[in-house]
Parts: C-alpha cells; sequence; structure tokens
C-alpha cells in the first residue's frame, strides 16, 4: 500500500490533535495535552507509521496566541520528539508572522511545517479565484520557506468549487508543487469527485507527492484504488483504533477484514461525523471527549457549543464500533458544570 516505506518516510498516518483546555475556562491544559500526546505514543499507533500534527485547525489554531503556540508545540517535542514525526501548523495574519512562527518551529527541531492558505481579507479568503490567482498562497508560501529548511505538508483549502468541494483546484495544486519542492504531502480536504481527480494527478506527478487523507469517510474506497499512502485527520483524535486496524487489513491485502470493519460500524461514525462541515470540528473534540482522551468537549469561542443530540448520536456511534465512552453520569456532570460557569 505504501504507507510506510524507506523511500517516502513522511507517508504516515499524521494525526490532526484536538487540544484540551481546563474545565471552565480557555486556559490549554497542558497535562492533559501531554496525557493525549502518550495515547499517540503507544505501539498500535506508532508501529502502523503514526505521526502527529501539532496547531492543526483541529486544534483550533485560529484562536491561538503565538506565545500558545510556541508552548504547545514545546510540549509535543518534549513528549514526542524523536519517537514519532512531528510537523506543526503555522499560519498569522500576517506573512510576517507566519515567518515567524516558521521560524520558532525551526528552532524546536520539528521534522517538519503544516503549512495553510492565507486568513483574513476577503480578497483572499472566501472571494479568492485559486484557479485564477494561485501567486496568492504561492507567493506566501515561498516568503515563509525562504529562511526555513523544512519539509511542507499543505492544507489545500480556498473557496469552494463544485468539482473540487473546499479544496485547491487542480491547476492551481500542480503549480504550486511545480513551484514548491519542499512540498512532500497533501492533504486530501476535496469532495468525492476533487479527492479522485487530484489524487490521480499526485500519484502521476513528476515527484513523489504523498496522499493524505483527511476525509475519512472516504478511506474505505481510497484504499481500495491504492489512493491512500497516509492521513492527515482530526478522525485519528477519537477513533484511532478501528482506523489502523481498518487501514492494516488493506495494507495486508486482507479485504474481508477490512469490509468487516468498515460496515460493522466505522463507516456509519465517519458518515455522522463529516455529515456537517459546520460541526466538524465540534465532533472531533465531542468524541475525543466521550473516549476519556480530552477532559471536556468545549471549544474556545467563538467555536460553538456542543449539542446535546450530536452528544447522544457520538456516543452511540462509538460504541458501535466496540470503543468505550465516558459514564453518562460524567457526561452529565461536565454539562452541568459548563452551565454553572456560563
Amino acid at each position: 500500500m505504501g504507507l510506510m516505506n524507506d523511500r517516502h518516510p513522511f507517508d504516515r498516518l499524521f494525526v490532526a490533535t484536538v487540544l484540551p483546555y481546563k474545565e471552565n475556562s480557555c486556559e490549554i491544559d497542558e497535562e492533559a495535552y501531554r496525557k493525549l500526546l502518550r495515547y499517540f505514543l503507544q505501539p498500535k499507533f506508532v508501529d502502523a507509521g503514526g505521526a502527529i500534527i501539532v496547531n492543526p485547525e483541529a486544534g483550533e489554531m485560529f484562536y491561538l496566541s503565538r506565545e500558545e503556540k510556541r508552548r504547545t508545540l514545546e510540549i509535543a517535542m518534549e513528549e514526542c520528539g524523536g519517537k514519532v514525526p512531528v510537523f506543526v501548523g503555522v499560519l498569522g495574519l500576517t506573512t510576517r508572522e507566519t515567518i515567524e512562527e516558521a521560524k520558532d518551529a525551526q528552532s524546536m527541531k520539528v521534522d517538519g511545517l503544516f503549512l495553510l492558505p492565507p486568513i483574513g481579507s476577503l480578497d483572499i479568503t472566501g472571494a479568492w479565484n485559486a484557479e485564477k490567482y494561485p501567486e496568492v498562497w504561492i507567493d506566501m508560501a515561498k516568503d515563509v520557506l525562504r529562511g526555513v529548511d523544512l519539509p511542507v505538508i499543505t492544507h489545500p483549502v480556498a473557496s469552494y468549487t463544485p468539482k473540487f468541494g473546499i479544496g485547491l483546484p487542480l491547476s492551481a495544486t500542480l503549480k504550486m508543487l511545480d513551484e514548491i519542492p519542499q512540498i512532500i504531502g497533501w492533504k486530501m480536504v476535496y469532495n468525492y469527485e476533487g479527492f479522485r481527480t487530484v489524487a490521480w494527478a499526485l500519484r502521476n506527478y513528476k515527484r513523489h507527492v504523498g496522499i493524505l487523507g483527511a476525509n475519512a469517510v472516504f478511506f474505505h474506497e481510497a484504499l481500495a484504488n491504492d489512493l491512500l499512502d497516509g492521513t492527515l485527520t482530526g478522525s485519528l483524535s477519537y477513533a484511532m483504533e478501528p482506523m489502523v486496524d481498518h487501514i492494516q487489513a488493506w495494507r495486508n491485502k486482507d479485504i474481508d477484514t477490512a469490509r468487516k470493519i468498515w460496515n460493522g460500524g466505522l463507516m456509519q461514525l465517519q458518515e455522522y461525523v463529516y455529515s456537517d462541515y459546520s460541526r466538524l470540528h465540534n465532533r472531533y473534540k465531542i468524541a475525543a471527549w466521550l473516549r476519556g482522551l480530552v477532559p471536556h468537549p468545549f471549544m474556545r469561542p467563538p467555536l460553538p457549543k456542543p449539542f446535546e443530540e450530536e452528544v447522544v448520536q457520538l456516543k452511540q456511534l462509538l460504541q458501535n464500533c466496540g470503543l468505550d465512552v465516558i459514564p453518562d453520569d460524567r457526561i452529565r456532570e461536565t454539562f452541568r458544570q459548563f452551565s454553572a460557569a456560563i
């Protein structure tokens, strides 16, 4: 399957980690974060080719200060450095801020950068025509990488198009790859049609660029077509065990086992999580909390609060996958404490 080999060392199962806060506050819970990172150092994940993304969108990077981002990276390097690859998301409101974050990362000896498109002005976000003006992101990326010698994985989001969904169109993708040779992995944020189009283009590109699956609901079909070199997804934050088993079954060409895992609950779980992209990161964190991996499901405002129906649905879907969840009294107590705090 090509998920781990000597030739492509960063074709791995990257988890976009959620970020735990202390109860009734938005202060980062450093001990809970260390505990979460240690969970991903267990042999099941490491032996499967696991790797860590620090400060991804799932980790609420848009709402962290530079100092907080530095601290989460320090913790991750203390816990994971030298054990699994650690890449870090870098992005500020200005290119200068992004450059500084990249320099912070290089000084801490990370394995690579997770690079996102610009944020802020409507001109370069919602109204951005990436196919017509690909230089908006390319120029920024070149500036960031000019003084930083690190491999790069992209988070190629752009304005919505019917063919590619929220993903960067193919022409802009190829131009970016041509101009930025440091790119070694491409996060597949696309809708189904876009995924197939871009994945086949990457497979036939002149150098290897890892096809890193993001939308876990597509993994079964992608593995069947040998179009999943690795992952970069928040779904591993709540369903690591069955996801690894499913991927390993495909690696071993054990199709019956892969189907049994997928059709036995994993597909239904992923379909629910990805059924509403305006709730995607909420559901990552709710599910991680239900697994007992973070102390509570609340995110830093203005990110929205969890819905009770999401908790009920995710609890059942996780259990259908054979995963343990926290007891009902703990669920009720968490919401009671949160309601009292506000």
